[in-house]
Parts: structure tokens; C-alpha cells; sequence
């Protein structure tokens, strides 16, 4: 009787293990790789979409725009992840038609770690290209004293913290320091890595983040949420309209309003430095760069189902993390790009 029983149990046994080796080669694998920028939102989407679709699990490579740029140009990955859009040079040099699929917006800010001065510091753009031009050192200076009354702003050199990899919100900050400064656009120029004429680096957001928490007297740039999650104070900016605006979802949204009204085909945008009483000066999208054929058709299928989960239900998490959702005729546009995905 027990060597019957023995032999029962072993036989479910195997009948599970079959079962379960079945549903685990029924997983299906996506891997993505690039942007920090989207990171805190991307984690969530993808926790929240496998509760969804069980079978489908993602592996996102949090290590930066250029990485990223550069494992879907090379096919290593399911999609790249980039907070700047590709130049045509770059997408031809692909070995498909790369689709950039914007998913979010989000605000650059300007963070520092200076003792006694909370949130609500106010640069000009004079100011901070001056600070990143290494022509602004002490943060008593009078062209950040003037717009900063009552502020104890001490006689203290200001240590500059910038992105030391390939990287979109770099991409991002120095086109707005372009756009301000015709010194820093002759001198350095915008790109996902820069020549930095001051300044020690930090490895993505979270790099530039631990440098700013950890050591006094920083200044440095991150998105939105990372300031946030870490309890950093982040600047007013003077805009463009000549307000000094703090950046939220609001000011974020208010940035992309006027240029979701001539929103080009391919999505290739810049929102720096938009007109707008209200707009916050430092604001991207993040796109997700998916080839328009996939190699791959069981993955193909998958990739494209969650890209409809996410402009539909993704969206309306963005906010909660700081993140502004797509404008409604823009969301639209996107919808219609993703049914061009063949797999």
C-alpha cells in the first residue's frame, strides 16, 4: 500500500514539474533598456502590467539615453528607452524604421544642497548657465543674491554635479542652456554627453541625486521625481514670459500645450523653453524607440499590447509620480502609430 502511495505522489510530482516547466518556458521575456529619466514610473508599469498579462515579464536596464540608443540600434533589446529623440542620421543608421512612441513628460529641475536655504531658490537663465560655465562660483554672488532677497545665501563655492554617462536629461538641460545662452550653445553645445567646462559626475539620475543629498554646497540637475524622492529642494526658474516658475505636473503640462498643437508625424519635439506665462522652462518627453517590423512575433504581439495597456491605463498613474500624462490630441496621434507595429 505505501509503495503504491509512494508511487502516486511521484508521479503527481512529475505531472507538476512538467506542468510548471510548460508555464515557465510560456513566459515570455521583454527586454528594454536606456532612459533613467522614467525609471520611478516605467518600475511601476511594468509591476502593475504583470498582474494584467502574468505571462509576459519585463527586464528594463535602467543605465541611461545613450545606452539605450545604442542597444536598439544594435538589436540587443526589445526596446530602447530615450528622453532625446534620434536625429535622422541616427535613424538611418538603424537596421529598421525605429518608431519613437512618446509615453510621458516630465520636468528637469534644478536641485542643490545648500544649508538653512529650503525649496524656492531663484536662478535666471543668466545665472544658471553662468554656474555651469564655471563664470558663477560662490553662492553669494550678486546675480543669484539680486533675485533672492531675504535669502542667507552663504560665501560658499558652489560645487557643480552633471551627468557623467550618455544621457537624455543631459540632453534635455543643455538644449534649454542653449536656448538661453549663445556662450554656452557657441562653447559647449547640447548632446546626451557634453564636453563640461565645471563640475564632478554622477551616473544617472540617481547618481547626480546621492551627489546633491550627500555633499554640501551642489547644484545639479535631475528629473522631477528623483529630487522628490529623495527630499532635494529644486529652483524657481525665470521662463520665458519673465515669471519664475516651480516645476509640477501643472507647469509641466502648461509647457506642452502650445507645441501639442503642431505635433509632427514622427513625434520628434523639443519643449524647452516654451512661451507661456505658466510653462516651466525645463520639460521633455520620453519616448520609447520600437522598431515598426519585430523580429520577433510572439514578443512583437506582446510589446504592442502593452503599449496599448499603457496609453490607455498607464497614464493615468503618471501624475502620482510626478510625471504628466500626454496631451489628449497627442495620445490620440500615438494610438494610431501603434496599430503600424507589425509582428
Amino acid at each position: 500500500m505505501f509503495t503504491r502511495i509512494r508511487t502516486s505522489i511521484l508521479a503527481l510530482a512529475m505531472v507538476m514539474a512538467i506542468a510548471g516547466a510548460g508555464q515557465a518556458s510560456a513566459e515570455i521575456l521583454i527586454n528594454g533598456a536606456g532612459a533613467t529619466f522614467p525609471y520611478p514610473l516605467y518600475s511601476k508599469w511594468f509591476s502593475e502590467y504583470a498582474k494584467v498579462d502574468p505571462s509576459v515579464k519585463f527586464n528594463y536596464q535602467s543605465i541611461g539615453s545613450g545606452d539605450g540608443i545604442k542597444q536598439i540600434t544594435a538589436q540587443t533589446v526589445d526596446f530602447g528607452a530615450s528622453d532625446k529623440f534620434l536625429s535622422d542620421a541616427d535613424l538611418k543608421a538603424a537596421p529598421g524604421k525605429l518608431l519613437h512612441i512618446p509615453t510621458v513628460m516630465g520636468a528637469v529641475v534644478v536641485t542643490y544642497n545648500i544649508p538653512g536655504v529650503g525649496k524656492g531658490l531663484k536662478l535666471t537663465p543668466e545665472a544658471l548657465s553662468g554656474i555651469y560655465l564655471g563664470k558663477i562660483t560662490k553662492w553669494n554672488d550678486p546675480k543669484i543674491a539680486h533675485d533672492n532677497h531675504g535669502v542667507s545665501l552663504p560665501d560658499k563655492a558652489i560645487i557643480v554635479v552633471h551627468r557623467s554617462d550618455g544621457s537624455g536629461t543631459t540632453s534635455i538641460f543643455t538644449n534649454y542652456l542653449c536656448s538661453v545662452s549663445q556662450e554656452w550653445n557657441g562653447k559647449v553645445g547640447t548632446g546626451t554627453s557634453v564636453k563640461w567646462p565645471v563640475g564632478l559626475g554622477g551616473k544617472g539620475n540617481e547618481g547626480v541625486a546621492g551627489q546633491i543629498k550627500t555633499t554640501q554646497y551642489t547644484i545639479g540637475y535631475v528629473e522631477l521625481a528623483y529630487a522628490f524622492e529623495n527630499k532635494l529642494p529644486y529652483a524657481s526658474l525665470k521662463n520665458l514670459a519673465g515669471h519664475f516658475i516651480e516645476p509640477s505636473i501643472k507647469s509641466t503640462s502648461a509647457a506642452a500645450a502650445g507645441a501639442a498643437k503642431k505635433m509632427p508625424a514622427d513625434y520628434r519635439i523639443n519643449l524647452v523653453n516654451q512661451p507661456g506665462k505658466d510653462a516651466y522652462p525645463i520639460v521633455g518627453f520620453t519616448w520609447l524607440l520600437v522598431y515598426e517590423h519585430q523580429k520577433d512575433a510572439a514578443n512583437g504581439k506582446k510589446l504592442v499590447e502593452f503599449l496599448e495597456w499603457e496609453l490607455k491605463k498607464g497614464q493615468k498613474m503618471a501624475s502620482a509620480l510626478l510625471y504628466a500624462p500626454l496631451p489628449a490630441n497627442v495620445a490620440k496621434m500615438v494610438e494610431k502609430t501603434i496599430t503600424t507595429i507589425k509582428y
